[in-house]
């Protein structure tokens, strides 16, 4: 019996060696395939240029990532900017084929505010040079995560020369992915094809499609429009913008009075029955006592603080009686002229178009080669770690360095958060709320609702800095959710009824009147309401 189980044990051992062994011989395969890859299994400083500027004045490490042997380049100190690059054998062309550009991050510390892109460079021919490295420093391509206040997405910029400008333009996609908000590691993957598409891939799943050619896709679109506004067109002098204008015949009636007043006293009240005149609002306290260290010469004659008077607690009221104020029948305001159609409006001018001197066609963008790899950053945070960076013609090459190099450390990492979260009683409350934290950060990343993404990444920090929020951020989300979706399938809201701002006419006049009758009321509420009651008494 004991020979029958030691047989299936020992061939399952076998076949996992095997399993192993052809990974690794895979993933030894694999690197001869690669334009580009760094393991950072050695030390950087023979492979890898550091700024040499002033302001790069955090320090790179070669370290271990947490928890794992593997190393990888890390970002050692808080509140600091780096720069380091690598330059390549051979410059890789964007143009001809399929480029995979990938490679991993793990934000140890978290980041609340910080990069953790790389830029792929451009020939130092445009005019840059290793050792100083720096912000200016002309990329072809800028892919990777960014997170600060209200940004919170993985990049993906190129730059593309303009064929009649000779311009350099940023190019940003559109509804980029959000950062994972956890500690493991993730990797990042950016898929360039030949028919122009591009592919944005996190953890090896797709989060973005996009086409270089699309103006959905990039701001600003990489073909300029066609025609432009002329900057040099002027609106005529005689342009009459005006929608309505007030009636130039119309006459204020004869019994419309300017001059009434808003309110005029009542002079039908009556004091209430009670009321005690010649008491006041306020006495001395008759419980305060003169301070001991109180020197009359210096600080002068003392005086008892002063509280409510108990008698008029019981009264409708102390003090002289005044009749209240009300509202004037006879009041009018201001009189306007009623509006009529303009007979000389125009409409809302704007300059003619012209052609775009700038505009071009192209079937494919005309890329620039890279040339080197560079991270420059400026992070709040330390802990930041890069590995396995790989430039590939073939995304089926990626995905065995995903395989090989990615998946084994997270699947550790990710084994290791859930015992940590079982350990705290996370698997309950707290648990759950990561849970929507994920779930709402998939959410921010719906085309749609693109527009509302910052407030909603602001509404989810919150709700992690203060897990007690968790329900009340999800109903907020949830309501901009339902809101935007019954907008879009039931249609917008109306437009606003257009205002004219030239004269203070009938519409807007009443509005104004309206108002000023509310802030005249309160005033005159105010100034004819009893003297509030001291409360405040000196300090013994």
């Amino acid at each position: 019996m004991g020979e029958r189980k030691l047989i299936p044990l020992g061939i399952f051992l076998l076949l996992l060696i095997s399993a192993s062994s052809f990974q690794l011989l895979r993933a030894s395969e694999d690197a001869d395939d690669a334009i580009f890859y760094e393991s950072f299994d050695e030390d950087f400083e023979d492979r890898w240029i550091v700024s040499q500027k002033d302001e790069y004045s955090g320090v790179w490490k070669h370290a271990k990532s947490e928890g794992h042997d593997d190393h990888g380049l890390l970002v050692s100190e808080k509140a600091r900017k780096y720069a380091i690059v690598k330059e390549l054998d051979e410059a890789v062309s964007l143009k001809d084929g399929t480029v995979v550009l990938q490679f991993e991050t793990r934000l140890q510390n978290g980041l609340e505010c910080g990069g953790a892109y790389i830029k792929y460079l451009r020939p130092q021919d445009a005019g840059w040079k290793s050792k100083e490295f720096d912000n200016e420093s002309p990329y072809s391509i800028m892919f990777g995560p960014d997170k600060c206040g209200a940004t919170n997405k993985v990049h993906f910029i190129f730059k593309h020369k303009n064929p009649k400008t000779g311009e350099y333009v940023e190019h940003h996609l559109k509804n980029p992915p959000s950062v994972p908000s956890d500690k493991l590691t993730h990797v990042y993957t950016a898929i360039l094809k030949q028919d122009n598409e591009v592919q944005i891939l996190l953890d090896g799943e797709q989060k973005k499609k996009a086409n270089f050619l699309s103006a959905d896709d990039f701001e600003p679109p990489l073909i300029p429009t066609k025609t432009i506004p002329d900057p040099d067109d002027k609106k005529p002098e005689d342009w009459d913008e005006r929608e309505k204008i007030p009636d130039p015949i119309a006459v204020k009636p004869d019994d419309w009075d300017e001059d009434a007043p808003l309110e005029i006293v009542d002079e039908e009240a009556e004091k209430p029955e009670g009321w005690l005149d010649d008491e006041p609002e306020e006495i001395d306290d008759p419980e305060a006592t003169k301070p001991e260290d109180w020197d009359d010469e210096e600080d002068g004659e003392w005086e008892a603080p002063k509280v409510e008077n108990p008698k008029c607690e019981a009264a409708p009221g102390c003090g002289e009686w005044k009749r209240p104020m009300k509202s004037n029948p006879a009041y009018k305001g201001k009189w306007y002229a009623p509006l009529i159609e303009n007979p000389a409006y125009k409409g809302i001018w704007k300059p003619r178009d012209i052609p775009n001197p700038a505009y071009f066609e192209l079937k494919k963008p005309d890329f620039e080669p890279i040339a080197a790899i560079g991270i420059e950053i400026w992070t709040m945070q330390d802990g930041i770690l890069f590995d396995n960076i790989l430039i590939a013609k073939d995304d089926k090459i990626a995905e065995s360095y995903r395989e090989t190099t990615w998946k084994p450390k997270f699947s550790v990492e990710k084994e290791k958060q859930k015992e940590e979260e079982a350990e705290a009683g996370s698997s309950g409350i707290a648990g759950f709320q990561k849970k929507v934290f994920d779930l709402l950060y998939k959410i921010a990343d719906i085309p749609f609702l693109s527009a509302y993404k910052p407030k909603i990444h602001d509404l989810i920090e919150k709700g992690q800095e203060q897990p007690n929020l968790t329900v009340g951020i999800l109903v907020a989300i949830l309501v901009v959710f339902v809101s935007v979706f019954f907008r879009i399938i039931f249609g917008g809201k109306k437009k606003p009824t257009r205002v004219e701002k030239t004269n203070l006419e009938p519409s807007e006049s009443a509005s104004n009147q309206t108002n000023g009758e509310n802030e005249e009321n309160k005033e005159k509420e105010e100034s004819s309401a009893p003297p509030r009651r001291r409360s405040a008494r000196r300090e013994n």
